[in-house]
């Protein structure tokens, strides 16, 4: 088992003072940085970089933790069709509860219609403000997505941000670690002694949580303002309400079928959790997330393949959100779209979500380059949105969290990697093993 990188909430069995619990640090942080933000809003918008660094500083160490994890997990494999086993059944459940989740939107959108009374123009729009995200969507599409994966060199994604080449070049390695493993055996023991001081410095990264969480949270209220989401209040609260529910009941009755409880799991990853909510990134939680889940009773090869691989291709709460924001602009301008365009829509939307993945503003840039596919809905429309896809990121980035975390539990579960007993010490506990 990987060394553990978090601040546990105990130490040698003594419960810490709660003002040293991270979770508690994080929700003051938070809460200062929002009163920051509104009561002071050109102050909260300086500390911008205080959010930015901290995000800065996890992307940093997660091409290390990714492939030091996936490498060794493979090379500890004594059977290389695990590999594959476990690949193929993540990218099924990936692909089922991608689906789901834009079915979720659609039929949320279509119920509630959240945009419906705006009577909008699409002429009226100003897309002066959303050119960059269409610019970007021009750029991702499917085929090179694929080929983006490819890195330059073998070792070369250790210095980028792609998850995905880092992902592929650890297979790779692992895979040339496995079939030489007797030659290999120097190289392994040294992988796996360069992982205590890896997770170290995420431990130390981790103590900085609640000032990155300040700082993006001061910036987020002192730019947009608590008032920008009035006037389109109500796709803010259907979106969260939707997502939540998504969670609580698409999510719990995956795990009850799984003989866990969505609630324990929840309250497991609830640094990771609050993390999120502080930076609207899920990648700040990256690391944690997967040591957690590992600690878990998850095998390490599991956690190394389903969560980096799930952060591009589960994401659950920007796909409700693609075909909740699509619908919206529809109902905004009155354009009535047929059950014919709706299915299309959701296709597109499944490719899209893909070809986008991994990229800064993805939610955003998914959505533009699906309404560039289907005509009926101006692409215009984004701009309606724009002001408060701020505010809805964290409800996306929270989804697409615990979505994933969800999938490692079942995936584990379903290849017989999975510690039962140390999954439910875990969950009871409701925080990381010491």
């Amino acid at each position: 088992m990987m060394p553990d990188p978090s601040i546990s909430n105990s130490v040698a069995g003594k419960r810490l003072p709660f003002y040293r619990v991270l979770y508690v640090q994080v929700l003051v942080a938070i809460a200062i940085g929002v009163a920051l933000g509104y009561f002071y809003p050109s102050l909260g918008e300086q500390m911008k970089p205080l959010g930015d660094g901290f995000i800065a500083l996890i992307k940093m160490i997660i091409a290390p933790v990714i492939f030091l994890t996936v490498s060794v997990g493979i090379a500890s494999m004594n059977d290389l069709n695990k590999v594959g086993r476990v690949a193929g059944k993540s990218m099924i459940y990936f692909l089922v509860f991608s689906t789901l989740a834009l079915i979720v939107g659609l039929v949320v959108s279509n119920l509630l219609q959240p945009g419906k009374g705006l009577n909008i123009d699409p002429a009226s729009l100003d897309t002066s403000e959303v050119k960059k995200y269409i610019a970007a969507a021009h750029d991702s599409s499917l085929v090179n997505f694929v080929l983006n994966i490819i890195p330059q060199t073998l070792m070369s994604p250790l210095t980028g941000s792609n998850i995905l080449q880092v992902l592929l070049a650890a297979i790779l390695f692992g895979v040339g670690l496995s079939l030489t493993s007797e030659k290999s055996k120097m190289v392994i023991d040294f992988l796996h002694a360069l992982s205590f001081p890896v997770f170290k410095i995420v431990e130390i990264l981790m103590r900085l949580a609640p000032i990155g969480a300040f700082g993006a949270m001061a910036f987020t209220i002192g730019k947009y303002g608590i008032d920008s989401i009035v006037n389109l209040a109500f796709l803010v609260i259907t979106f969260y309400t939707t997502s939540l529910l998504f969670v609580l009941v698409v999510l719990g009755a995956v795990a009850w079928y799984n003989g866990f409880s969505i609630l324990k799991l929840l309250r497991y990853i609830k640094d990771e959790l609050l993390l999120v909510l502080g930076t609207s990134s899920s990648e700040a939680a990256l690391p944690s997330l997967m040591r957690k889940m590992e600690q878990a009773g998850c095998a390490r090869q599991v956690v190394g393949l389903v969560i980096p691989t799930g952060y591009s291709f589960n994401l659950d709460g920007t796909n409700i959100y693609m075909t909740m924001a699509a619908l919206f602009i529809a109902q905004a301008c009155n354009i009535d779209l047929s059950l014919e365009s709706q299915v299309v829509l959701l296709l597109v939307a499944m490719l899209s979500s893909k070809g986008a993945a991994g990229v800064t503003g993805a939610g955003f840039i998914t959505l533009a380059a699906t309404l560039a596919v289907v005509p009926e809905v101006p692409v215009a429309g984004m701009t309606l949105i724009l002001g408060v896809d701020r505010f809805m990121s964290e409800a996306r980035a929270l989804t697409n969290l615990a979505g994933n975390a969800v999938a490692t539990i079942v995936v584990a579960k379903w290849d017989k990697h999975l510690d039962e007993a140390q999954l439910a010490k875990a969950l009871g506990a409701g925080t990381a093993p010491a």
